[in-house]
């Protein structure tokens, strides 16, 4: 009789756990279709009951606003509810939250927990993401080891962010010997992948011999692709490229409009630049790179980062360049979030002028330091 029952608890809770993911289909279905009413009620009634995807799938419509008023406090309650049943991605997007403040006190170390938990299960944006805090020493101690050990382990998996930031350590010979081969290896990786800041990395190191056989016309090739992305920082990078010949026929039309094109996103050394530039230029040659700078579209990509993403990356990055300049600072560094990601930029001042020379999403906290 005890045989029975068990059986016949194994088999309601079975029955019990069809009926729940049935239920979490037709609210995904309503979901895409925008039916955000339906979806809510479907993934409200079965979150109360604990299952932990309809508790991260209610999360992000109270933290989008979708179908619910916006509310990031109820938000962090349903992720928080997910992520203590073990559910990787909510461990993941709680890790994020704590390190950020967002929907909840800011709390690195809180952050860092969570991180680790999603991290222990195999989730590589979480493996990048500890990897990342190990670096920068935030919610932990600084521990360039582990700092590699969880970074590598995100880039044996094809995490382009991850391979760009592993390249980043062994230029820097941080926590690993330093080796500028080894560094371009994996910036190629992430670059092949379409990741435009590795492509600008690639650039350079074949432009200037950097663990490569100098080569400015693959160097040129590499910020090319970067450029055409919209990343200011290539973008500047082409037209000094293109103002100096180097592996491209010299050209100030085409040297005009790139650092046209990144002073507009508020690199002021690609103004000042350009303005110098134009001072050799015919007014016929001006117009016509300022034609060809008002006519240029940013080539889609088939791979990297969406577009949306992008751009907001470079609201980022050029906050963080203009704020430096502005203040005429040594170092600065800011944050942001836009889709559950975080995105920071750092900026130093070096031989008088000022870079960015960190930059990322999801905590990506890579630092070019000793790269070209």
């Amino acid at each position: 009789m005890t045989k029975f029952k068990s059986l016949l608890f194994i088999a309601v809770l079975v029955g019990f756990a069809a009926l729940a993911h049935a239920g979490f289909d037709e609210g995904m279905a309503a979901y895409n279709k925008g039916d955000y009413a339906k979806a809510y009620e479907e993934f409200k009634a079965l979150a109360e009951q604990g299952l932990a995807e309809a508790q991260c799938s209610l999360a992000m419509m109270y933290e989008y606003g979708e179908g619910v008023p916006k509310d990031y406090a109820e938000a962090f309650k349903w992720y928080r509810k997910a992520a203590e049943q073990g559910y990787v991605k909510a461990e993941y997007i709680l890790g994020t939250g704590y390190c950020l403040g967002h929907g909840v006190a800011k709390d690195p170390a809180e952050g860092a927990k969570w991180f680790r938990k999603a991290a222990d299960q195999g989730d590589t944006e979480a493996e990048y993401a500890l990897g990342s805090l190990y670096q920068v020493g935030q919610g932990v101690s600084q521990d360039y080891i582990q700092a590699v050990r969880w970074t590598r382990m995100a880039a044996d998996k094809g995490h382009a962010q991850a391979q760009w930031s592993l390249g980043m350590m062994y230029s820097a010979g941080a926590g690993l010997p330093q080796d500028p081969a080894e560094a371009v290896r994996w910036w190629r990786k992430a670059a092949e992948k379409g990741d435009a800041y590795a492509q600008c990395s690639v650039g350079r190191s074949y432009r200037m011999g950097y663990g490569v056989a100098k080569d400015p016309a693959e160097g040129a090739k590499w910020t090319r692709k970067a450029a055409e992305q919209g990343h200011a920082m290539a973008q500047d990078d082409m037209g000094f490229v293109y103002l100096n010949g180097l592996g491209v026929p010299q050209d100030y039309v085409q040297a005009h409009m790139w650092f046209n094109l990144a002073a507009a996103q508020g690199d002021s050394d690609a103004k000042e630049s350009r303005d110098k530039l134009a001072e050799k230029m015919t007014p016929a040659q001006i117009a016509e790179a300022q034609r060809l700078a008002r006519k240029w579209k940013p080539k889609s990509k088939d791979q990297g980062l969406h577009s949306s993403s992008n751009s907001y990356y470079e609201k980022v990055k050029l906050s963080g360049l203009a704020l430096a300049q502005r203040r005429n600072l040594e170092k600065v560094s800011i944050l942001g979030w836009h889709h559950r990601t975080t995105y920071h930029c750092r900026v130093h001042k070096h031989q008088g002028r000022h870079a960015v020379v960190g930059w990322g999403a999801g905590i990506r906290s890579c630092f070019k330091m000793g790269c070209p």
